[in-house]
This record gives C-alpha cells, sequence and structure tokens, in this order.
C-alpha cells in the first residue's frame, strides 16, 4: 500500500514538475478546451474593463486578502475649506429649503435657491480651480450632497448631476485646452447649466445600442462650409435638461463616404452643443415620482455641428464609450452611495428621536421589541453604508476607478436606504404616511426608486456587472489567462498559458484546502492583523474569500461562455464579492474611527448581517448549480458541515437599538449627514427638539413614576394633567413641572401630522 502511494506520488510530480510532459498532457487539453469555453469578450465589455482599475475587490476575489493593505489605505478626511463650507453655505442652503413647498406647489426650487446655488458655485465641484471650480474631494462632494439629501432630494440631485456624470467632468478630463476654457468658467459660475444625454427609448442600461447618430459630412457653420457631424437623437430621462444652457451628448459616429479614412463605423461618441443651437429641442419635463427636480427630454433631427464640438476635439472620436465608463465608475460610487446614506442617517435621527417620542400603553414605543426589531436594522445598517461611503469615495480621492467597486456600492447602498426608509416608515406608521411640512420620510419613501433605476439599473447592475466584470477583472489569472489564449502566435500562447496554468491550479488547490479547513474548525486559525473584538470577522472573511475563490473557479470551469446567461449563479456569487466589500469597509470603520468601544454592537451587526448573507448566497449558488460532480465538490469542500453564518441576535439588536436610545457623541456620528442647524425649523428639527427636550426631563418623570408606584398619584401615562397633579402633590416643583410641560409641548408638536382645509 506504502509503496503504490509512493508511487503516485511520484507520478504527480512528474506530470506537474516536468515542464515537457506537463504542457503535453495538462496545458494543451486544457488549452484546447479553454479557446472552447471562455467567455468572449465584446468591445464595449474589453473597454469597460480596461477603463477600471482592480483595487480592494482583487484582494477579496484573491481567496487571501491582504488585511495589512486595508489597514494601511489613507483614512478620508476633509480639509479645511471643505469644512467651512459646509458650515456655512451648506448650513445656509438647507434653511433656505422647503421641500414641501418645492415638490407639492412650486414643482421647481425657488429662484432665490437656484441664485444661491449657481452663486456659491454648488455645481462646481468637480472642476479645477484654474478654470473657477471648488476642486474638491470626492468625500466632500458626496458629504455635501448628502446633508442636501437630508432636507430635499430635489436640491440634492439638482447639485449632484453637475457634479457626477456630465460636461463638466467630460471636459475636465477631456476637453481640449480651447474647449475648456469656452465652458468651464461658465460652468462653475452657473451661468452655463449641463445636462448629458445618453438614455434613450431604445437603449437604456445596453448604452452600446443607442440608434442616435452622427454621420460625417461638409456643412455650414458660421457661413463657411466645414467639415462636422449631422445628428439626430432622440433622448429621455435627461436630469436639468430642461433649464440646460449646453448640451453634452453620446452618440454612434459613422463615416460612410470616408471623408475621415477608411473606418466607416466610428464608435460611440461624445460631443457639446450649446442649447440654443439651431435644431436643439429641450424643454419638456418628465415627472419623476412626483419629484421636483428638472427632468426630461431632449432631440434633435438633422443638427449640423462642426467637427471641434467632439469633447477632446476630432482625436476623440469613437472613444466616448471608454470616456463615459471612466467618468461613470467614479461617479456611480459619489452620487448615490450619497443619497442612500443620507437617508439612512436622516432615518437614524429621526426614527431613534420618534421612538423616544412617541408613546403607547403608557412606554416609548422603542421599548417594544417589534419596533427595536426594525430600529436595529436601520441603525446597523446606517453604520454600514457610511463605512462603505467612506470607503469608496476614499478610493476616488486615492485616483482608483475601481468600476466593479462602485458598482457594488451603487446597487447595496441603494437597496439598503430603500430597506431602511421602508422600516422608518413602518416604525412612524400614520405619521409617516400624511403629507406635510412635518412629514420628513414621504417624499423621501417616493423617491427611492430614482437611485434604484438610474446609472444603471439596480437589476443589471446585480446580474451582469459586479460578478461579471469582477470574475474576469479580479481574479488574478482568468484575464491574463483569456489573453494567452487569444494571441496569434499558438508555442507563444501555449507557454504562456502553462505558466500561468500551474500557477492557477496551485491557487484553487489553496482555496480548496483553505475553504474545507476553515469550514470544519469554524476559521479559528484563519490569519487575522488584529486581537481582540473584532479578529473572528476577519478570519470569517477570509474563509469566504476563499470559498469565493474557489466557486469562481468551478463556475468558469464547468460552465465557460454560457456563465453570462446564468444571471442567477452570476448574480449571487456577485452578492457574496458585495458583502465581503461591505463588511471589509465596516472593519476599516472601525479602525479608521480609532477603534470606539461603543462602537462594536454596530461592527457586529454589521458584520454578522454581511457574513450570514453572502454565505446563504453561496449556499444558493451551489444548490442550484447544473453541474452535478461540480455542485457535490463545492458542497463537500464550502459547507461540510452546513452553513452556520447566522443573522445577528435578538441580544445584539437591543444592544444596537442602545446606542441612540439617547443623545450623544455615538449618535450625532451616525446622524452627521443630516444636521440640525441652529434656527432651521422644519419636521427633523421638530421631532429632534422633542426628543432632547424629553431627556433632559428623565429625572423628573421617574419621580412622577416612583410616585405612581408608591400610590401618590394614580397610575396612568404621563399628560399635561398627570405633570399638574404631580406639582400640586409635591413630586416635582414649579419649575420642573413648567420644564417638564415645555418638553411636552414640543413632543405634543413632534407627533402631530399636518391637517388641511381642502387639498
Amino acid at each position: 500500500m506504502m509503496t503504490l502511494f509512493i508511487l503516485v506520488i511520484i507520478a504527480l510530480l512528474v506530470l506537474f514538475g516536468v515542464t515537457d510532459i506537463r504542457r503535453q498532457f495538462i496545458t494543451k487539453p486544457v488549452f484546447s478546451f479553454f479557446r472552447k469555453v471562455l467567455p468572449p469578450l465584446s468591445q464595449t465589455e474589453r473597454e469597460a474593463m480596461e477603463a477600471g482599475t482592480v483595487w480592494w475587490d482583487g484582494e477579496l476575489f484573491s481567496g487571501r486578502p491582504d488585511w495589512q493593505q486595508l489597514h494601511s489605505m489613507p483614512a478620508s478626511e476633509l480639509t479645511g475649506e471643505e469644512r467651512a463650507f459646509l458650515d456655512n453655505q451648506v448650513n445656509t442652503l438647507l434653511k433656505m429649503l422647503d421641500d414641501h413647498q418645492t415638490v407639492q406647489d412650486d414643482k421647481d426650487l425657488p429662484k432665490e435657491v437656484w441664485d444661491y446655488l449657481k452663486q456659491e458655485r454648488f455645481f462646481s465641484m468637480i472642476i479645477p480651480r484654474a478654470y473657477g471650480g471648488l476642486d474638491f474631494s470626492a468625500l466632500a462632494a458626496s458629504t455635501i450632497v448628502a446633508q442636501i439629501a437630508s432636507r430635499s432630494l430635489t436640491a440634492a440631485i439638482t447639485v449632484m448631476v453637475p457634479n457626477s456624470l456630465g460636461p463638466g467632468e467630460l471636459l475636465a478630463h477631456y476637453g481640449t485646452e480651447e474647449q475648456k476654457q469656452r465652458w468651464l468658467p461658465g460652468l462653475a459660475e452657473g451661468s452655463e447649466v449641463p445636462c448629458f444625454a445618453l438614455t434613450g427609448p431604445e437603449a437604456g442600461s445596453d448604452a452600446g445600442a443607442i440608434p442616435d447618430s452622427g454621420v460625417v459630412c461638409m456643412g455650414e457653420y458660421e457661413g463657411k462650409e466645414v467639415l462636422g457631424l449631422r445628428l439626430n437623437w432622440d433622448k429621455r430621462y435627461i436630469t436639468l435638461a430642461p433649464v440646460a444652457t449646453v448640451l453634452g451628448l453620446a452618440f454612434k459616429m459613422r463615416d460612410p463616404d470616408g471623408l475621415l479614412g477608411d473606418n466607416k463605423e466610428i464608435g460611440i461618441t461624445c460631443a457639446l452643443i450649446p442649447a440654443d443651437h439651431p435644431g436643439v429641442e429641450l424643454g419638456n419635463r418628465h415627472n419623476p415620482l412626483n419629484m421636483a427636480f428638472m427632468n426630461g427630454t431632449t432631440r434633435g433631427k438633422d443638427v449640423f455641428i462642426p467637427m471641434e464640438w467632439i469633447i477632446g476635439g476630432p482625436d476623440y472620436a469613437g472613444r466616448g464609450w471608454r470616456m463615459l465608463v471612466e467618468c461613470l465608475s467614479a461617479g456611480r460610487g459619489i452620487s448615490l452611495p450619497a443619497l442612500a446614506t443620507s437617508a439612512a442617517h436622516m432615518a437614524t435621527r429621526t426614527t431613534s428621536a420618534y421612538c423616544g417620542v412617541r408613546q403607547q400603553f403608557g412606554v416609548n414605543i422603542g421599548q417594544f421589541e417589534g419596533v427595536q426589531e426594525a430600529l436595529a436594522r436601520i441603525v446597523g445598517n446606517t453604520y454600514l453604508l457610511e463605512a462603505a461611503r467612506k470607503m469608496t469615495v476614499g478610493a476616488i480621492d486615492m485616483k482608483q476607478k475601481p468600476s466593479v467597486v462602485t458598482a457594488i456600492a451603487k446597487y447595496h447602498m441603494t437597496e439598503l436606504g430603500r430597506s431602511i426608509i421602508n422600516d422608518a416608515m413602518d416604525i412612524h406608521g400614520g405619521k409617516g404616511i400624511q403629507l406635510g411640512p412635518k412629514n420628513y420620510l414621504g417624499y423621501q419613501y417616493m423617491a427611492q426608486p430614482v437611485s434604484i433605476t438610474v446609472e444603471g439599473a439596480n437589476i443589471l447592475t446585480r446580474n451582469l456587472m459586479i460578478f461579471g466584470q469582477g470574475a474576469t477583472r479580479c481574479h488574478p489569472y482568468v484575464l491574463s489567462e483569456m489573453e494567452a489564449v487569444a494571441m496569434e502566435d499558438k508555442d507563444q500562447a501555449l507557454k504562456v498559458f502553462d505558466g500561468l496554468l500551474l500557477s492557477h491550479m496551485i491557487h484553487g488547490g489553496r482555496n480548496a484546502l483553505v475553504s474545507l479547513g476553515s469550514a470544519l474548525t469554524g476559521s479559528r486559525f484563519n490569519s487575522a492583523p488584529v486581537a481582540g473584538d473584532t479578529a473572528q470577522h476577519y478570519r470569517n472573511l477570509g474563509r469566504l474569500s476563499a470559498n469565493l475563490a474557489l466557486m469562481s473557479d468551478l463556475a468558469m470551469a464547468t460552465l465557460g461562455g454560457s456563465l453570462k446567461q446564468k444571471e442567477m449563479i452570476s448574480a449571487r456569487l456577485g452578492d457574496v464579492l458585495s458583502q465581503l466589500y461591505l463588511a471589509s469597509s465596516v472593519l476599516r470603520h472601525y479602525e479608521a474611527e480609532g477603534r470606539q468601544q461603543g462602537d462594536l454592537p454596530l461592527v457586529h451587526y454589521s458584520v454578522a448581517r454581511c457574513t450570514h448573507l453572502a454565505a446563504k448566497a453561496m449556499e444558493e449558488v451551489i444548490r442550484n448549480f447544473p453541474s452535478l460532480p461540480a455542485r457535490w465538490l463545492a458542497k463537500v469542500m464550502i459547507f461540510p458541515i452546513g452553513n452556520h453564518f447566522h443573522m445577528p441576535s435578538d441580544e445584539l439588536a437591543q444592544q444596537v437599538c442602545d446606542t441612540v436610545a439617547q443623545p450623544g457623541v455615538l449618535r450625532e456620528r451616525l446622524t452627521h449627514l443630516c444636521p440640525v442647524p441652529e434656527g432651521l425649523h422644519d419636521g427633523i428639527s421638530e421631532v429632534e427638539s422633542a426628543f432632547l427636550a424629553l431627556h433632559k426631563q428623565q429625572p423628573q418623570m421617574k419621580k412622577i413614576k416612583q410616585a405612581m408606584r408608591q400610590g401618590t398619584l394614580a397610575k396612568q401615562a404621563i399628560t399635561p394633567q398627570v405633570i399638574e397633579q404631580a406639582k400640586e402633590e409635591e413630586v416635582i416643583t414649579d419649575s420642573e413641572a413648567n420644564e417638564l410641560m415645555t418638553a411636552w409641548t414640543l413632543r405634543t408638536a413632534a407627533i402631530h401630522v399636518d391637517e388641511f382645509a381642502t387639498l
């Protein structure tokens, strides 16, 4: 028996260790197999991958994340100028906003708000200072948009769009110097209002299929015959289009007469066109879920423009898709995640306050476990969103273009924002559904699908982008193997592929062993960069990273090109990667915040939720995997004794609720994107003031309840009448009664809803 074992070992060493034998019996058959099954890359897919960079997502895909790299990333910090802008210009703007008036009555921001936004250069955060812009960091842009969104999504989206994908960013990155001098100063000061037209009736998420055309031809411009483009387009859902003075346009450029050369299908191109140029149609508005931000259509028929209006000049003809992908991968990580995190901060501040002022059956509703379950989700997910927001914009400020990471942020953060608002609505009950100046949730609730559908619909983002790009772009070997297989020199291709394949096999074997060993030992022997309370989280994430790497290899090896069509499988694998990213951001945030002990319930809750969802997604991948042998192997290696990752316990959920049950530094950190400036009188300020006032009266309320237990006062809910009786019985002093009555008046105002004589 021993002799047979030794012979097998020797045979394996010869088979894998002798280069010629390995290439003949292993590499050549696998090479041929790869040529057949590896998914082909379309031109748009290749450009999307080349436009982005691999960042922390690559570490998570590796099966052995470098946690020191995570911890060594510089913490994102606002500059003094950026903080001053928040403290002054943003706070001033918040006091000017009346979202109910804007949405319900005016259907637009007031003129004074538009003027203030332009005057204070809110639209210029991404424009370089040399052209009059603020040139703020991604963190600052995210924070500013988020704070505005806590009071008005209409105002936030109005500010967000010029600072995201649009003419300003495209010009700053790709424009000629002449184009920058012509447009950027006006965009910075607000005399020019931009919009960017990409989506049309026949092409939304599939931007590569846009039918809008630009045909190279000769035409007249400023009295001269010049080379240019004859444009035809029909676009919709274009934010700021009804008020824009300059239109960015994406179209397919063609040169049927060969005026530029032999290439007749030049490809997607971007141009910048003044809104008053002959033939440009702007003005008709959409009604996006009753929100008042400007959104509408633009059309043009046989509109001639000179070639110099192509963004970047004629040299950038056909390079529009690459430009859009590069800018969108950054903007997707700033704007919509900021809106989702803002909704979470606002929901945490208001819902925790409401739980402290609203009573049922004589006790605050925050004491009911059913409410605590929903409140814990709100608070725990808010901590997670803030962590993911800071980590994602931090990458952008590090000049990364992590397209997979920003897709993760866009999809999962907007979905969490929607979930949080739903929970907040459930807790508020009737107060959440009666619209009016007092209602701080209603318009947020109505507008959540806006974030879900734009900048790549969430279904597309989850099913096609996250794992679809991640599996190829972030895997340590697959993209290189695909490039090797595509090489024209077959001998050189086989040589390159052989080295990659050997490394890939070692990589796969290591991940299989780590997966099995971690499952059998509960990850106890995996490495962790820290000791103490969070060490086990790192060990669990290391295990799940190895699981993802192993399952990805199995999926690509057995499904090959058909993996693209197995969207449910690839979406769940994307969910595993996404939850690993979100959990990583929580652990990094905890370290960056100085390992605050008060944050630990939030860290444990968030990471436990992420690991549970990752393991559940992996379990569903295995259960639905079409290859029976691969399914059996994956189950043995990944869950040999079952899935033991669970959602946070009830006890932990109650600890999370305790973090916001009273005013304090932790609650302020959790809600800082929903500030309450002095002098601001709105529904948020109203419920916050009542919460703070009642908290200060806790000693007096304890005296009254003690008197009830002793029989001095009848047992009943505290009301103004009870307060008066307590004063008469000398349970509390006159001054204490007055203070308590004032707090109770604030409470009454906070729990009331708006009513109208007529609508």
